[in-house]
């Protein structure tokens, strides 16, 4: 019998955050999640991204022993913005066992029928910034900081248990050029011209960047993520969790944010130093003395992970992509960056693809989210 807990208490807590590295010990595609964020998931002073949320986490125990966990999330904005009732499984972990993997999606499922939800889909995180999909192709390659590793396992389990395919996702692996695209280069200086808009990564530090634009950075990012599947607007709150995630492992270097003439966000890419090893030897602890891998990760990186891009739609099919990419890329030859990866992309979303036409690439992981209808007992 598989007995399944509701997390509660300080130590089940921890056990939840933990689970992973168990699971995935002897993995070394593994990147585990900062410590600090799984652990506080539950946390409203700590995680802004429950505004607007329902969340319950639970854990899993088969004779005795911890096998498996899962968080529950119904994001009501979502559901008012899609029009649906559904409700997210995310933060999914377990041992191969398909009578463990239908104890913790039930315990989803019956949290969300006890709300009125209709349909059990994921694995989704709280906004597009969170951890996504669940991996079906190339798992012998490593996670990155931004998403989970699966092993196959998993999604032959979510057929076996009547789970339907719903979003799909690529990442790519970029070959780094001897030299900058000069073609691409050309065209981002007519355009920079023409279009009257100023990188102010090139001046200004990230600090300074986020106080003086980041509210019109978010309010680009919600407009330009807006049709994407599963999408709920960032809110003021949240935009504190977003900044404390991605804005701390930030290298200007590699960060671009166009200002026009109206002091709007035109556009923005974000390209992040890799800090996945850094946490697999911290095992997502930044304390004591993590944060020192990561912080040389983040100052002198040897690999680089793709992680947001946004355009205003006034400057969509501009070409303005160009210019948001062209100092990175000077930059990135210049350090000698041996790696590029993306984090993921929606195979749906074609404007995003066809940006990553003039570079040399090969699609290495897929990932995808499933989704079964909730019964009436």
């Amino acid at each position: 019998m598989v007995e399944i807990v509701e997390v509660k208490t300080r130590k089940q807590k921890r056990l939840f955050a933990d689970y992973p590295l168990t699971l995935y010990k002897d993995c070394p595609y593994y990147v585990p999640p900062m410590f600090s964020e799984e652990k506080n998931i539950l946390d409203p002073k700590k995680n802004f991204n429950l505004e607007g949320c329902d969340c319950r986490c639970f854990l899993a125990y088969k004779d005795k022993k911890l096998v498996g966990r899962i968080a529950g999330i119904i994001h009501n904005r979502a559901n008012e913005l899609w029009n649906g009732k559904n409700i997210r499984f995310s933060r999914f972990a377990a041992v191969d066992d398909l009578e463990v993997f239908d104890a913790l999606l039930k315990a989803v499922e019956d949290f969300g029928r006890e709300r009125g939800m209709d349909t059990l889909h994921g694995p989704w995180g709280f906004n597009d910034t969170d951890r996504e999909g669940m991996q079906t192709y190339g798992f012998s390659e490593r996670s990155t900081y931004a998403t989970d590793y699966y092993y196959p396992y998993f999604c032959e389990n979510m057929k076996k248990l009547g789970f339907e395919d719903e979003s799909k996702w690529i990442e790519r692996d970029f070959t780094v050029p001897e030299r900058p695209y000069e073609r691409v280069m050309r065209i981002a200086a007519k355009l920079k011209a023409r279009l009257k808009v100023v990188d102010v990564a090139e001046t200004m530090p990230v600090r300074k960047i986020v106080k003086k634009y980041g509210d019109k950075f978010f309010e680009t990012y919600n407009e330009s993520y807006a049709e994407l599947d599963g999408f709920s607007p960032i809110t003021k709150k949240q935009q504190k969790n977003i900044l404390k995630q991605f804005a701390t492992v930030i290298n200007r270097r590699y960060f671009s944010c166009l200002i026009d003439e109206k002091g709007d966000c035109a556009g923005f890419a974000v390209v992040l130093p890799s800090i996945a090893e850094a946490l697999k030897k911290s095992r997502g602890r930044l304390f004591p003395f993590g944060w020192i891998g990561v912080l040389k990760s983040i100052r002198k990186p040897k690999e680089l992970e793709m992680a947001l891009l946004g355009v205003k739609k006034e400057y969509k099919f501009t070409g303005i992509n160009s210019i948001l990419m062209v100092r990175m890329m000077c930059n990135i030859v210049e350090d000698d960056i041996r790696k590029i990866e993306s984090n993921p992309m929606l195979e749906t979303n074609f404007s995003i693809q066809q940006n990553w036409k003039f570079a040399e690439n090969e699609i290495i992981k897929k990932r995808q989210t499933f989704k079964r209808a909730i019964k009436n007992d």
